[in-house]
């Protein structure tokens, strides 16, 4: 079966919508979401509301002193928090339905022993492991001190700075507006849960459209400074990816100015592989005077 793709690319790289994908309607976005996430935190610390390096437990009661995780950490994944919750989750085809906001503060009380042995001495940066819980925990630190909810912190952080509408990223998209896998006849499949406390680690959706104005915002005109904590790094090149039950995305940009977003339907394979393909072909841009 045919996958549906969007290919949305920089200089160089033509665009490709094939298969029955819709480059203006949302799709889930998965851990791309921890760009956002990350670009709110660097916002905020640009702001003075808060400290990339102040203990965690000054943002969050419930958690005891000593873990040595700080928000910098967190966004880094060096806090030394495993990848999943320590709490019992859901079942395969919906693994984080479990994780609910009792679920997450009751984690909290916990990361002292989560970290024990991880994240090394209190002060000292822990052993790099990609964790959606922490940057669950991450989210929840920056609401609770903002007041604000996680929708409204993408929207004034990141959406609006970059000239987009608020809510052209969101965990609640009109139904209307969603594309989502199909199944035997046409049926829609089920898909996982993320819009409890994982949000910030892999809840969003957005269009291809509005990630392109996004990936060209933050990482090749940098209009919000300096790229987020949470953008991966390669050599000449700043990239994420993101993965549901049905959904795959790569958003990358390279130094010389070629960028492109990558979104598949209906499997989690491909992305990573279609968004290397289309930079290695496009090669340098060629800049005429």
């Amino acid at each position: 079966m045919l996958t549906p793709t969007c290919l949305l690319g920089g200089p160089g790289i033509p665009d490709r919508v094939v298969h029955g994908h819709d480059a203006d309607r949302f799709v889930e976005i998965g851990s791309l979401t921890k760009t956002f996430t990350g670009t709110i935190l660097a916002r905020l610390a640009e702001d003075g509301v808060v400290g990339l390096d102040a203990p965690l437990e000054e943002c969050l009661a419930d958690v005891p002193p000593g873990t040595g995780i700080t928000l910098r950490r967190l966004a880094e994944h060096t806090s030394g928090l495993p990848r999943l919750p320590d709490t019992p989750l859901g079942p395969p085809d919906d693994p984080y339905s479990g994780f609910t906001e009792e679920a997450l503060r009751e984690s909290l009380g916990r990361l002292d022993r989560l970290t024990a042995g991880r994240s090394g001495k209190p002060g000292e940066p822990g052993e790099p492991e990609y964790s959606n819980f922490g940057y669950a925990v991450l989210g929840h630190a920056l609401t609770t001190v903002t007041g604000r909810s996680y929708q409204e912190l993408v929207d004034a952080c990141v959406l609006l700075p970059l000239g987009l509408d608020a809510g052209a990223a969101t965990a609640s998209p009109p139904q209307d507006r969603r594309l989502v896998p199909r199944g035997l006849f046409g049926r829609p499949r089920p898909l996982w849960t993320l819009t409890g406390p994982i949000l910030p680690a892999g809840g969003l959706w957005s269009t291809c459209r509005t990630l392109t104005h996004v990936v060209v915002g933050l990482l090749v005109e940098r209009r919000l400074g300096p790229p987020a904590l949470s953008w991966q790094r390669g050599p000449s090149i700043l990239w994420h990816n993101g993965a549901t039950r049905g959904s795959s995305v790569v958003a990358a940009a390279h130094d010389d100015g070629r960028w492109v977003v990558v979104h598949r339907l209906g499997g989690p394979d491909g992305a990573e592989r279609l968004a290397r393909k289309a930079l290695l072909a496009a090669g340098p841009p060629v800049h005429r005077s």
